[in-house]
């Protein structure tokens, strides 16, 4: 892949780099900064080289339109505090107020352009207008920069076709996020566990079927894990359970015997009477969710307590050890202890530890686990899945040689 240090003098040079600033707001308070604060060392570097930076990014889906609601304005904000400079905001993205800000920049400035996304052209299923859009983004630079892991497999406008129309290279964050993927799927050292959660299984069959193979263990939780229990045979109340994925599960847990996996399926689960923080709650045995109070009505919707600390012993046992997917419903208090023995038992891998991305990310900052505790915290969560399920990701495609 085309890096930084492929590119010739960037003083007085305008750089175009595309972030992923979509964080999570409430109001115009940003309630997770992570995603640009891994935005920092590239923009930090190209600023530092005397160049002339124009930020581009993506926040929520306005569906082509612009909406308040989704504007960049907090990120661009926030972007100053962290680079410890003033970084100026277009309220716009090709037009007028773009075009005087990016002609406005001093050496070594930052201007921030408004969500690409309040442009239908962006996200189009036709190339032709996507290329239009990305040729009108591509006159604010004389190099463009890829740094948004979370977009690269999305074949948009300011991912694949800016990155043909001026010379491109990949950013820090991009290269960073490679390397430990990288490490993942070819030189793993072991033993290696991959630690899957979240509420459908058919959300992550591609990844279990390319993995499968290189790993030892694999520990699955969340609502998926219901879909497992099913598939040998338990009931599971009202619990979250896909019927069309049980045979596929089954062929799962064949398979890994075959290749000598252990799969680790929780022994207790937390039982809810229904959805919800003022929910009664009781923890039964996994293979018999209907014998808890609630009888056929019982909703799972955490990992029991002999359960977290079983996937916490394996997993600090590991040597490597990729992690996506919450354990149960981490928001709620009742149902957040599976996720946090999960992550607490990460920041004692002695070796490589991958969170990656999503509500995974999410989950750890929320229960208040520092970003330095692990070794890698993903920012694309769908991005991290398709690079490990072996799939060619347009953005990164268009950055090779």
């Amino acid at each position: 892949m085309r890096n930084l240090a492929s590119l010739p003098s960037l003083d007085g040079k305008r750089v175009i780099i595309r972030c992923d600033l979509n964080v999570p707001l409430d109001g115009d308070r940003i309630t997770d900064d992570g995603r640009i604060v891994a935005s920092v060392p590239t923009i930090k570097y190209l600023v530092e080289q005397g160049a002339k930076v124009v930020v581009i990014s993506h926040l929520g889906r306005p569906d082509g339109e612009p909406n308040p609601k989704y504007s960049l304005a907090p990120a661009a904000s926030r972007l100053g505090e962290l680079l410890g400079q003033p970084v100026f905001f277009a309220t716009d993205t090709i037009g007028s107020d773009a075009r005087g800000a990016v002609k406005a920049l001093a050496n070594g400035g930052v201007v921030v352009l408004e969500n690409l996304r309040f442009n239908a052209a962006e996200t189009s299923k036709d190339a032709t207008e996507r290329e239009a859009f990305a040729a009108k983004l591509a006159e604010f630079g004389d190099f463009f920069v890829s740094d948004g892991f979370g977009v690269v497999h999305r074949k948009q406008a300011s991912v694949y076709e800016l990155a043909k129309a001026l010379p491109s290279v990949g950013g820090f964050l991009i290269e960073k996020e490679l390397d430990v993927l990288t490490r993942l799927t070819k030189t793993p050292e072991r033993p290696y566990a991959v630690v899957l959660g979240g509420s459908k299984v058919s959300d992550k069959l591609g990844v279990i079927d390319h993995l499968l193979p290189h790993v030892n263990q694999l520990l699955i939780g969340g609502g998926m894990v219901f879909t497992f229990l099913a598939a040998q045979g338990h009931k599971v109340g009202k619990s979250l359970l896909e019927v069309d994925q049980i045979e596929t599960c089954q062929n799962y847990l064949k398979r890994a015997a075959e290749l000598g996996v252990e799969v680790v399926l929780p022994t207790d689960i937390v039982v809810a009477s229904k959805f919800g923080a003022d929910a009664e709650v009781a923890v039964t045995a996994a293979d018999a969710i209907e014998s808890s109070p609630f009888g056929d009505t019982g909703l799972g919707l955490d990992i029991g307590p002999e359960s977290a600390k079983n996937f916490a012993t394996k997993v600090a046992a590991a040597k490597t050890v990729f992690w996506n997917g919450p354990m149960g419903v981490f928001e709620i208090a009742a149902f957040a202890n599976g996720t946090k023995a999960v992550a607490q038992a990460l920041t004692e891998v002695n070796g490589l530890s991958v969170v990656g991305g999503g509500d995974s990310a999410a989950a750890v900052r929320i229960l208040g686990f520092a970003d330095e505790q692990f070794g890698h915290i993903s920012t694309g969560g769908g991005a991290s899945l398709e690079f490990l399920e072996g799939k060619a990701l347009p953005g990164l495609e268009v950055l090779n040689d």
